[in-house]
């Protein structure tokens, strides 16, 4: 017996699998108003949000062929009344309110009268930014305007009605259609009196969702909540329309310490105080204080439309560990612009017991003690060293100058300079990093770590600084900061042995942030014992990080189903929200638990993300078509990303739509020009769509891209096969074996092609080398045994 058409065809895409990683990839809130990546998806998360879209906000703010002038339906006033604004507490409270009226948390949004713009709009003036033209002036009334677009092509004309951010710069809002404000990348810089783009060089093109109209510059969605007082967003799905109120401008007083009583600061009949300093008692709690600057210092998901003051923050946001390499460096030093707060968390003077406001003043901002001249820092680590009332842990004694190994008074000497390095975002922001980390040169070397010592002697080699710093501190410096680098950066880069490394420091980790990262890098490897052993040990992890990192581990393993029964009901509704999101398939109908998740998802209708999201739910629970409808309105508001792509196609591959999932996923390879695994998988769609010169053209493409891939050259090889270009088909299935010379598969699809062709010497030693590879595979002892 023949093996027939040479024993092989074209593999098909394996059928969808539950979303499992849908929970962590998805919008992240910070604080400011910048998107870095265009294609967030395809590598580069944006600077306030993973996951969102790219749009045209309605014909409001696209070009068109006459000048018209653009509104929107949410006033620029105040919408809520209510007891207590900054103003109201100034009776009683003057000094502080008076400390805190000139800094940039009282000035985050202005109405664009009360903001300092002069020069900005006289005289008129063009202006080139990012890929969009503007005309930068006054009305015929006044008012500050800027015309977007080119005259004789069409353009409009959007008034400047508010500014965000005041030290460095100042970027402009400007009205929009469905209730919206759009934040323009064009920023005044008041010192050098110029206009300048916050993502620098990088044009920007109407579409993408990085541009100014898009929906990642959508100020109601992504800056009002942290530049606001009191704010609330009221999206309206069905009609995709805002009608969002606050209470003022700014981040004022009530933003942080929340609406007391009407008769708050007076005495009742008894002459008692009223009741309301018992509702602020949390402000003495160190950890909850903290939290609520973690509100906007944090880059972070949002589970709920609030954060009330005082409430844990673990109910209401996700932190972003240093997972994403594309975020954080692998050390956990900030890459992209992640606002300090998972910084601090990571960090050991966090551990040790530091707040926020052990340096820097609530109302002003400004440090406590002077920074020059290390006054701040030696509070604690003065001799004989501070011991933190919260923890008992002792600041270890330092003098700057024998320490530094700097003179005195010099830069080099401050121990911000070498343990808090500055990176510069939207251009011109220069931002402290918050994990107090130790300069470590050889780190550049490894694994390409930034290190201060080279940020400051920039004439310097790596190694002249390497040479420096093994003087001064010898194996001081071959510390865990190391270890954590190194095994981040191995399985950051797909290294399997690293696997072994993570869970060594998991299992030594005091610091839970850390615990919770190792947890997130182990996740997509539950088949293995030791990670699920470790996994479900951190379900009874004292932190909430940890226990949710564990959760995430553990979901789409079904050996472990049962372990995340308890979950549900954990005290966290981060965890309750993840393992909810483990077992969507199987909640209770009406249940709280269901209720909570179904809560969350309407969160972020407004964003592709959001919509994505619900997909993925949807198809969790089996609602494929009603999925697919998500999916495809989450890639109509976003076309330039892959990830939206690539998971509306695993919805079609599993609505048995292959030619739709192959155009998908090739979508998908098309904005990650160097991502194989998406070309594979759409060439394997389409040959299960019968569309083979596609289907050819995608696996050629995926292992040009990825010589490696060997699945890529198999599946060439068996479609040259079936294609009768079986000499062709013969060395593409030799260089699949070459790169894989332990899968069986390969050597017998050769195998049977050499039997077609009638040389049995040749097929006879193909099976044999499949069975060399796997002794037991059945199908080339069947053609040994028919020679």
């Amino acid at each position: 017996m023949v093996p027939e058409s040479g024993g092989h065809e074209v593999c098909r895409v394996a059928p969808i699998q539950i979303f499992e990683n849908g929970m962590r990839d998805t919008v992240v809130r910070g604080q400011g108003c910048v998107a870095h990546s265009a294609n967030h998806l395809a590598g580069s998360p944006p600077i306030c949000l993973v996951w969102i879209a790219c749009v045209v906000i309605g014909s409001g703010v696209a070009a068109c062929t006459r000048e018209r002038r653009v509104a929107t339906e949410t006033p620029l006033l105040p919408s809520q009344a209510v007891a207590q604004t900054s103003a109201s507490c100034r009776e009683c409270h003057g000094d502080i309110v008076a400390a805190w009226a000139g800094t940039d948390h009282a000035r985050a949004n202005q109405p664009v009268e009360d903001a300092d713009l002069a020069g900005a709009f006289d005289p008129p003036r063009a202006e080139e930014d990012g890929g969009s033209r503007f005309r930068v002036g006054r009305s015929e009334k006044g008012h500050p305007q800027m015309i977007a677009g080119d005259p004789s092509a069409g353009s409009a004309t959007h008034p400047v009605e508010a500014v965000l951010g005041w030290k460095p710069s100042r970027q402009v809002l400007v009205p929009a259609e469905g209730g919206r404000w759009q934040a323009v990348d064009l920023a005044w810089d008041p010192a050098r009196q110029e206009w300048f783009n916050v993502f620098g060089n990088e044009r920007r093109h109407a579409g993408e969702w990085g541009h100014w109209t898009g929906r990642g510059m959508n100020w109601n969605s992504m800056c009002a909540h942290c530049h606001m007082t009191g704010y609330r967003k009221h999206y309206d799905a069905a009609t995709d329309r805002y009608r969002s109120t606050w209470v003022e401008h700014g981040v004022g007083c009530i933003q942080c310490h929340g609406p007391v009583s009407a008769t708050h600061g007076r005495r009742s009949a008894n002459e008692s105080k009223d009741s309301s300093g018992s509702r602020l008692a949390w402000i003495r709690d160190p950890q909850r204080a903290m939290e609520r600057c973690a509100y906007c210092h944090a880059r972070n998901e949002p589970l709920t439309a609030e954060l009330p003051p005082g409430a844990n923050y673990h109910d209401h946001f996700r932190l972003t560990l240093p997972v994403d390499p594309a975020m954080f460096w692998p050390d956990g030093q900030q890459r992209d612009e992640v606002f300090n707060w998972t910084s601090v968390m990571l960090s050991r003077m966090r551990h040790a017991g530091v707040t926020c406001t052990d340096c820097h003043d609530p109302h002003t901002t400004k440090p406590m003690l002077p920074v020059r001249n290390n006054a701040l820092c030696l509070q604690c680590h003065s001799a004989p060293g501070q011991v933190m009332p919260d923890t008992g842990i002792e600041a270890p004694a330092i003098d700057p100058t024998a320490h530094s190994h700097h003179a005195a008074d010099s830069t080099g000497n401050q121990c911000v300079t070498c343990h808090m390095p500055t990176t510069s975002y939207m251009v011109r922001s220069p931002r402290h990093d918050h994990g107090w980390l130790k300069p470590d040169p050889l780190l550049t070397k490894e694994l390409g770590i930034p290190n201060a010592c080279n940020r400051c002697h920039t004439d310097e080699s790596v190694d002249w600084a390497i040479a420096h710093v093994t003087k001064w501190y010898g194996d001081r410096l071959e510390s865990r900061q190391r270890a954590r680098a190194r095994a981040v950066a191995a399985v950051q880069a797909g290294d399997a042995s690293a696997e072994q490394a993570l869970l060594r420091l998991l299992a030594s980790e005091d610091i839970a942030a850390w615990r919770a990262t190792y947890l997130q890098l182990l996740a997509g490897r539950p088949d293995a014992p030791a990670v699920v052993s470790a996994a479900r040990a951190a379900l009874r992890d004292a932190d909430p990080l940890v226990r949710a990192s564990a959760v995430q581990v553990l979901t789409g393993e079904s050996s472990t189903a049962a372990a995340l029964g308890p979950s549900l009901r954990d005290p966290a509704r981060l965890v309750r929200l993840d393992a909810a999101w483990a077992q969507a398939a199987t909640l209770p109908a009406g249940s709280a638990v269901e209720r909570e998740l179904l809560d969350y998802l309407d969160l972020l209708l407004d964003q592709p993300s959001g919509r994505l999201r619900r997909g993925q739910f949807l198809a969790n629970t089996s609602r494929l078509e009603e999925a697919e409808a998500e999916m495809r309105l989450a890639a109509t508001w976003d076309r330039y990303s892959a990830g939206i792509h690539e998971s509306h196609g695993r919805v079609l591959q599993a609505l048995g739509r292959a030619g739709d999932a192959a155009d998908a996923w090739s979508r998908a390879a098309e904005l990650e020009p160097d991502n194989g695994e998406l070309m594979l998988r759409a060439g394997l769609a389409y040959a299960e769509a019968n569309r083979l010169p596609e289907a050819e053209m995608a696996l050629r493409a995926a292992v040009e891209r990825q010589p490696a891939l060997h699945r890529g050259w198999y599946n060439l090889g068996l479609l040259l096969a079936q294609t009768s270009r079986r000499d062709e088909a013969l060395e593409t299935l030799a260089e699949a074996e070459r790169r894989a010379p332990a899968v069986p598969e390969y050597p017998y699809a050769a195998a049977t092609i050499h039997w077609q062709l009638g040389d049995r010497d040749r097929a006879v030693a193909a099976a044999r080398r499949a069975l060399a590879a796997d002794s037991g595979f059945a199908p080339a002892r069947t053609l040994l045994q028919q020679r």
